[in-house]
């Protein structure tokens, strides 16, 4: 859009420019004027002299004003110019201030409308005619009224030649501003329209960046958790089950024993189990929502936490499991912490509903610029060549993202995921990701 500055530059030259085409005419009647009150006109001659400015300045108007197209064909514009310096002949015999003042006009017109070499035979034709009015006539035919006249003709042909061509170079360098301001807000406008299509591109993405988090952090949270309260309930709905058989067989003496307050306090371990995993799965449904890390890592270092979560785990499923840190560790950059964490959460899950294994073994290294983690079960495994969707082991196949969201993590990380695994030798998980340092907050 438009400044006002640029607004009232525009209709300043809008001005100049209806001004520089009035000048003529102005110069017309200025001389006209002086001339009257200067010269002796009277009768006949004042009325001839009324009628060849009258004519003069209809023949501009005609050839300028009422036809500008006119201006940009060379045929009519040289024979306009050619009968204007005519008339500025004829009306500088009526009085010395035509060619004083009205023949400017002439040279105006001769560099405007002419072009080539005609603008110079235009000046100097207009030269010729004011000059000699100045003079008084024609030069005498001495070497000296000669060379006079053609010095002044030659000077001012030269003088009207040098402030043309610098007022054409700064009207050129004027236009070309012009251009270049013109061609800026094009290129604004355009960038407008690039900057509102990235923030279009920039909202849609972050839409889906956070769709693909929530659903990595629905599958690696709330998912898991239910299936591990779906487990422990189950359990418990089995104890219940088996001390109600027990009861019965007691009631009708058919031998069925059991130990009534074994299976009543392993029924109430698991709905205990339960009802743990369903808060801590809200607490983590919460900290999804405000896209915060995994509450195990806030206050306890990585090698910790998964060694928590590995016993943890254990304890609950019944399947034995150990932990291996090699290396110093460090603290890492959050989000290579809860990608490793997600991982060895998803794989623990997967192993537990598939892998159908005795023994899991998670190892955590630290080397220079990379973190390495390895998950092996002793599990059913799978052939990967041999199946489009992979069981019996680490990778999920429950229709969830399973596998995917790890690679998702991981590749976040410019990371790498391998997955190895052969039937009836378990699976193996391995990970490596850059071991990018914890910011240090300034202080």
């Amino acid at each position: 859009m438009e400044t006002l500055s640029e607004r009232d530059r525009d209709r300043q030259e809008e001005r100049l420019r209806r001004l520089t085409a009035a000048v003529p005419y102005f110069l017309l009647a200025a001389s006209t004027l002086l001339s009257l009150a200067s010269d002796d006109l009277h009768g006949s001659r004042l009325l001839e002299t009324l009628g060849l400015v009258s004519l003069t300045a209809v023949l501009m108007w005609a050839m300028t004003g009422l036809n500008p197209e006119w201006t940009s064909r060379q045929g009519p514009m040289t024979v306009f110019v050619a009968v204007l310096i005519v008339m500025i002949a004829l009306l500088s015999t009526r009085g010395v201030w035509f060619a004083g003042f009205f023949g400017f006009a002439g040279y105006v017109y001769s560099w405007q409308f002419l072009r080539g070499g005609w603008r110079f035979v235009g000046v100097a034709a207009t030269a010729a005619v004011t000059v000699a009015a100045y003079m008084g006539g024609p030069p005498a035919l001495t070497p000296a009224s000669v060379l006079l006249y053609l010095g002044f003709v030659a000077s001012i042909v030269l003088l009207v030649a040098v402030f043309s061509h610098l007022g054409e170079f700064t009207a050129e360098r004027s236009d070309e501003r012009r251009r270049m301001v013109e061609r800026l807000r094009t290129t604004l406008r355009e960038n407008e329209g690039l900057q509102a299509q990235l923030l279009l591109q920039a909202r849609e993405a972050g839409v889906h960046d956070e769709r693909e988090r929530m659903a990595r952090e629905i599958h690696d949270t709330l998912a898991q958790g239910f299936v591990g309260i779906i487990t422990q309930l189950q359990a418990a709905e089995r104890a219940e089950l088996e001390e109600t058989r027990a009861s019965r067989g007691k009631v009708r003496g058919d031998g069925i024993g059991g130990t009534g307050e074994g299976d009543r306090a392993e029924w109430r371990l698991r709905v205990a189990n339960a009802t743990r995993l369903a808060r801590e799965n809200l607490a983590e449904a919460r900290r999804s929502v405000h896209a915060l890390g995994p509450a195990p890592l806030e206050t306890t270092p990585l090698p910790d936490a998964l060694s928590d979560l590995i016993v943890e785990w254990s304890r609950m499923s019944g399947v034995r499991s150990g932990f291996t840190l090699t290396g110093p560790a460090r603290p890492l950059h959050a989000e290579v912490e809860t990608t490793l964490l997600r991982a060895v959460q998803e794989s623990l899950s997967n192993v537990a509903r598939h892998a159908e294994a005795a023994r899991v073994g998670v190892t955590l290294s630290y080397a220079d610029d990379l973190v390495l983690l390895d998950v092996r079960d002793d599990g059913v495994g799978f052939d990967p060549a041999a199946v489009g969707t992979l069981r019996g082991g680490i990778e999920d196949t429950t229709g969830g993202f399973g596998l995917t969201s790890v690679r998702q993590r991981v590749g976040r990380l410019a990371g790498t995921v391998r997955v190895e695994s052969e039937p009836g030798h378990g699976t193996a998980l391995s990970i490596a990701v850059p071991a990018v340092p914890r910011e240090t907050p300034v202080e």
